[in-house]
């Protein structure tokens, strides 16, 4: 079984090109590969996620390499906590897919599917055009579109979730692997768009029904040119506050040096869950 009904939450079958429940919704997958569970009453926004500019801005700063090193640790974090035999992993927040094509490759060795999840319908196109390893739908973070214990592991890299959905997809001894800011990431592009910069503070989430079993800080210097440094502006979240002239100055630079601070963190699966409610 892959995918519930984001409407009814009965299991969604395969039919020719489509997806269809025993209540007759039915869900079409697109030519790329990839398949839209997200109704319209479910959206916050007309086009919610990352718009098509961010995307690109994203994916050329990640080909670049930069982020290499967090997806490295998380591949072998995964190799180390994944057992023998996998049924299914999701990547939460997949943007255009860089880290799930990765997480894709030990999955598969142990004979299981990897699953990749974002709002943004513009993103989770360009990862199902460039990474057919994976499975990729548009859905909410908040109301996963998956049967209760499916997962043998779940990744989320700075994205917002749910946590009684994580507790219902993962199995009793599953895994939740999640990569937040440290107290100094990109602490130098803050300074140059806010008068006073505040530390990420880290440490302070909570999963019921999960034990958190290990946390790794993982931090270091890039190099970026301006080109680069404009691009990892447009991927962040507060490029809404950087003003032109801070775009101006990052493209005019020939090197920029910028700190990464990564705060990951492991969690496990209890495993005598206690019942919960299906969405």
């Amino acid at each position: 079984m892959s995918f519930i009904c984001p409407l009814c939450h009965t299991p969604l079958l395969t039919q020719d090109k489509s997806y269809r429940c025993a209540n007759g919704h039915q869900f079409d997958r697109a030519k790329e590969g990839y398949v839209n569970l997200l109704p319209v009453q479910h959206k916050r926004s007309r086009d919610p996620g990352d718009s098509s500019e961010m995307m690109q801005a994203r994916r050329a700063f990640l080909n670049a390499g930069h982020y290499q090193p967090l997806r490295d640790r998380l591949v072998g974090l995964l190799e180390a906590k994944l057992p023998d035999a996998v049924t299914a992993l999701l990547d939460i927040g997949c943007g255009e897919g860089y880290y799930t094509a990765a997480f894709a490759v030990p999955v598969a060795q142990r004979g299981g599917e990897t699953f990749g999840l974002d709002v943004s319908k513009v993103a989770v196109r360009s990862a199902a055009k460039r990474y057919p390893e994976a499975m990729f739908c548009v859905a909410s973070s908040q109301r996963l579109p998956f049967a209760d214990a499916m997962f043998d592991a779940v990744v989320r890299i700075y994205a917002p979730c749910n946590p009684q959905e994580l507790a219902r997809v993962v199995k009793p001894g599953g895994w939740v692997v999640t990569a937040a800011p440290g107290p100094r990431h990109l602490v130098q592009l803050k300074e140059m768009i806010y008068d006073s910069v505040k530390l990420h503070e880290t440490g302070h989430e909570q999963l019921e029904g999960f034990t958190l079993r290990e946390t790794i800080p993982l931090a270091y210097e890039m190099t970026l040119t301006g080109e680069e440094a404009v691009a990892l502006l447009q991927m962040t979240p507060f490029a809404w506050r950087a003003r032109p002239e801070v775009r101006e100055a990052l493209a005019a630079r020939a090197n920029f040096a910028c700190e990464t601070d990564f705060y990951i963190s492991v969690w496990q699966r209890d495993q005598a869950p206690s019942a919960l409610q299906s969405i």
